[in-house]
């Protein structure tokens, strides 16, 4: 079993994305898990959840902030996501990867502290698409999702994979 630790949109620009992603029917994106930035993925979060109380402490000592979601970004030539913009989301990636305490080899597998560059997936090669689809989707997204939002993040929500390739909220945590 894993788990992963996201921000979710605010629900009506959340059903925007899903309907933007259903529109390629080979993006099965939307069948592993709902539209989230990760703030700290797989990567030391064991099944025993011991790891849960150290992200719990980080939660309880930072304030809710605010983040915006921004234009489409390439990461490599596989993915195609929403950029996101905020003062204080790198600082608690930063805080929590800390507490977590994974192996090096974990972090840099995962892409976390120095290499994490936060996002809102749209779609990617391993979840069906290919280049020119994601091409496509990047320059629809500019003008098919904006305005983009800006909102204030209050809670993380941790996932639960449920069955391979299926992630499912497990328990959300709020901050401040």
């Amino acid at each position: 079993m894993q788990y992963f630790i996201g921000i979710v949109p605010p629900q009506k620009f959340t059903v925007r994305i899903i309907q933007f992603q259903n529109r390629w029917s080979n993006n099965r994106l939307q069948q592993v898990v709902e539209p989230h930035i990760t703030v700290k993925a797989q990567g030391g979060l064991y099944p025993d959840l011991e790891w849960l109380q150290y992200v719990k402490k980080v939660c309880s000592s930072c304030s809710p902030f605010e983040l915006s979601l921004t234009a489409p970004i390439c990461i490599g030539d596989s993915v195609i996501g929403l950029g996101v913009r905020s003062q204080h989301l790198s600082e608690l990636h930063t805080r929590i990867v800390k507490a977590v305490s994974p192996p090096p080899e974990l972090i840099a597998r995962y892409f976390e502290l120095d290499s994490y560059l936060p996002h809102l997936t749209l779609g990617q090669t391993w979840w069906g698409l290919n280049a020119a689809e994601l091409v496509e989707m990047q320059e629809l997204a500019r003008t098919e999702l904006t305005p983009f939002p800006t909102w204030t993040a209050t809670h993380l929500r941790v996932y639960t994979e449920i069955q391979p390739d299926r992630y499912v909220p497990y328990e959300d945590i709020a901050l401040g």
